[in-house]
């Protein structure tokens, strides 16, 4: 390739993973994650891919009764992460993560919030439930 041409960047993809109310799921999600990231040569995101998973996930599981879903997309040297689940109430807003050291639950946002580029959260209806996307970016280096 000439010196001149800049690499093509890779195309947008997007997966999805259903997900009961089961703990075992953050553990699914992650290794799901892993996997998902390395067969795209992402390999550099992946431990922070991974623990913010795990975080989102969690908190879907943990926080309601319903399904949950792990989404994964690509495009233009981000990815984003998201758990949907089907509590359509707001997360709790995120303490400051030295605050949040001193509790026993109330980190995984914290969490999210120091490590990834952005978050966010959206109310989102999924197959007539009601619920949340709860979601964050990380920018390729």
């Amino acid at each position: 390739m000439p010196e001149n041409e800049a690499e093509p960047e890779p195309e947008p993809w997007e997966y999805s993973l259903y997900i009961p109310n089961d703990l075992r799921a953050v553990t699914v999600s992650r290794r799901t994650l892993r996997l998902i990231l390395t067969m795209h040569g992402l390999i550099s995101l992946v431990d922070v891919a991974e623990l913010l998973a795990a975080e989102l996930v969690s908190n879907a599981v943990r926080n309601t009764k319903g399904p949950a879903a792990l989404r994964v997309r690509w495009s233009v040297g981000v990815l984003r992460i998201g758990a949907w689940d089907a509590d359509p109430e707001p997360p709790e807003p995120p303490r400051p993560l030295d605050q949040a050291a001193d509790h026993e639950d109330g980190r995984g946002l914290a969490l999210v919030r120091a490590c990834a580029d952005t978050w966010g959260w959206q109310p989102l209806s999924r197959h007539g439930n009601r619920g949340k996307y709860v979601w964050c970016e990380l920018k390729a280096a």
